[in-house]
């Protein structure tokens, strides 16, 4: 506390009368109390100034900057999708810097070359549409380079798979499937 400080500081000068209560006591510890608050709002400042230690402010006007906000809800998340979007730059286009700014916005998606001008993004943790969909779509569209054609690709479960693991239609109706969650039971392989 600053108001201690003070008093250790003017103390050995022996010209002021420091006891609580007094007219100097009561002075250093109103400054002490100001410039406690002072050093508050600063170190906020400070951290909050950097990407790498903002926790609120810092993070909401850096989001600001950008045409869509990154779809990370923790401070953690919302940083490392700043410092990618960030990194964005006109040497930024290959699969692997894409891939690397879908990864670092929270969008666990992978864009592949289909050739032709065509890029197909997939989502191969997740079966069926990602919760959140909507946000990530604008996210992604907004990365990748207009003038190449995107296809969003989601992951079902396939005959060929269904046959290869014998499903039998016994053994789906057992498990209590209903058809959404049965085109949702992809390997865990994706």
């Amino acid at each position: 506390m600053y108001e201690s400080y003070l008093i250790n500081l003017l103390r050995p000068l022996g010209v002021y009368d420091l006891r609580p209560g007094t007219l100097n006591g009561v002075e250093l510890s109103a400054l002490g109390e100001g410039l406690d608050r002072a050093e508050e709002q600063l170190e906020t400042a400070e951290r909050e100034a950097l990407t790498a230690t903002a926790e609120d402010e810092g993070l909401t006007r850096r989001e600001a900057l950008f045409a869509r906000r990154p779809a990370a809800s923790t401070p953690e998340e919302r940083r490392a999708a700043i410092a990618a979007l960030l990194q964005i730059d006109g040497d930024s286009l290959t699969p692997a810097a894409i891939n690397n700014t879908l990864g670092g916005c929270g969008i666990r998606a992978r864009a592949l070359e289909m050739g032709g001008g065509k890029l197909r993004v997939i989502f191969p943790e997740v079966a069926g549409v990602p919760e959140g969909f909507a946000q990530m779509e604008r996210i992604i569209l907004d990365i990748l380079p207009c003038h190449l054609e995107v296809e969003f690709y989601f992951r079902y479960l396939t005959w060929a798979e269904c046959e290869a693991a014998g499903y039998t239609w016994a053994a789906v109706e057992a498990a209590e499937h209903t058809w959404e969650s049965f085109q949702l039971a992809v390997p865990p392989e994706i």
